[in-house]
């Protein structure tokens, strides 16, 4: 299998590293490259400057205002906007996008897709629950059918965004007399609606993305079923797959890569770079090989994608390896820091303006990057479950 990219691949390429140079605003690029915590602004800033382009939406079809692109360009425009350090993609562009793509109505598009393309409306995964993260089947929170709408009770929990999002896609139980995976729907709630309280979870930086949702008595109208009442496993497995292949993050690796490399040279022990350490250099070469190693591993997927010969454990694969070695890297980097990584100033990592004595931002994020990058093998998927998934499709 030849897995080097071809003349028109490498023409992409090009052309979206010339759109980067171009359009991508310093001070974003900055934030990025220092770890700072984007705001909401930030994305919407970001992802409109690609909607002006015509690049919104890499993962959507043409026929809804998307590239169209395959799955090599989309890994190609990641990885690129990753080293060049842009913000990632807002999640939810390839995730709810895509379903209603393939299982919502004609007025479901019509009414949600427009407002996605330009992030006028943010949507939130309403997945797991403190009882049902990995056994995602195990999920509790009810739908209950009364006239035109359905009465929603339940607890989400790790939701990312939802105190900024306008709209929630969410798995509730239907039916509790059959198995359990055939008694889910998928539906879309609104967050303003009464009922709902949102509860911020603080991650271990300080910092504010993850929540847990309070569900009240919540009335959702019948037209904001996607699908067919319990048949929402089906779209929930679509949508993870989504959602996983997307973890593969070959650009984020190679991005973590790049960062080391620059650590291991600005970073002195003893008057000497980090560089000159022969341990130092041996695990920086280990990652270096696992990277690549990831790299062709996902190419080799994406191959099969096209032959429509992927293995069903191909998603957990990737997701697999991309955490651990997401792990392994910001370790390496917080190793790096020395005892300078012990300083840690919560404001400078939120973006404010902080007065610095011997200590970069780049420097003062990575040791709460590493404790913030443990939950990498958790959300999407626990290491053991995709291990789990792997076995059994190999058995």
């Amino acid at each position: 299998m030849n897995l080097s990219e071809n003349a028109a691949d490498q023409e992409f390429r090009a052309q979206v590293r010339q759109f980067l140079a171009q359009h991508l605003p310093n001070d974003l690029r900055q934030k990025v490259m220092n770890f700072v915590w984007l705001n909401k602004s930030d994305y919407e800033h970001w992802h409109n400057l690609l909607a002006d382009y015509g690049w919104q939406g890499p993962a959507w079809s043409k026929e809804y205002g998307g590239q169209g692109w395959s799955a090599l360009q989309r890994k190609i425009f990641d990885e690129e906007c990753q080293l060049a350090c842009a913000p990632r993609t807002v999640p939810h562009l390839n995730m709810i996008c895509p379903v209603l793509n393939a299982f919502g109505t004609p007025a479901q598009k019509q009414r949600f897709l427009p407002g996605i393309f330009r992030l006028k409306t943010w949507w939130c995964q309403g997945y797991s629950e403190p009882g049902a993260g990995s056994d995602l089947a195990a999920l509790q929170t009810s739908a209950v059918r009364k006239g035109d709408h359905y009465v929603v009770n339940g607890h989400k929990i790790w939701t990312t965004w939802a105190h900024w999002s306008d709209w929630m896609f969410a798995l509730v139980r239907t039916n509790r007399d059959v198995k359990a995976q055939e008694g889910i729907s998928f539906v879309l709630i609104d967050m303003k609606s009464p009922g709902i309280t949102v509860r911020p979870i603080i991650s271990a930086d300080g910092c504010h993305d993850l929540n847990e949702v309070f569900l009240d008595s919540v009335k959702v109208p019948l037209d904001n079923l996607v699908g067919e009442e319990n048949k929402g496993w089906t779209i929930a497995k679509f949508l993870l797959g989504f959602e996983r292949a997307e973890m593969a993050a070959v650009g984020l690796c190679k991005r973590l890569l790049q960062f080391c490399r620059k650590a291991t040279q600005s970073h002195y022990l003893e008057g000497r770079p980090l560089w000159d350490d022969a341990l130092i250099r041996h695990r920086l070469a280990e990652l270096e090989m696992r990277v690549k190693a990831h790299e062709w591993t996902t190419l080799r997927v994406l191959a099969s994608e096209e032959a429509g010969t992927t293995a069903s454990a191909a998603p957990s694969m990737l997701k697999l390896a991309s955490s651990e070695l997401q792990q392994d890297l910001t370790r390496l980097l917080r190793d790096c820091t020395g005892p300078r990584g012990t300083q840690y100033l919560r404001a400078l990592r939120q973006g404010e303006a902080v007065e610095l004595e011997d200590l970069s931002a780049f420097d003062n994020a990575l040791v709460a990057n590493y404790i913030d990058w443990r939950k990498v093998t958790v959300y999407g998927g626990t290491t053991e479950v995709q291990k789990t998934i792997t076995a059994k499709t190999f058995a």
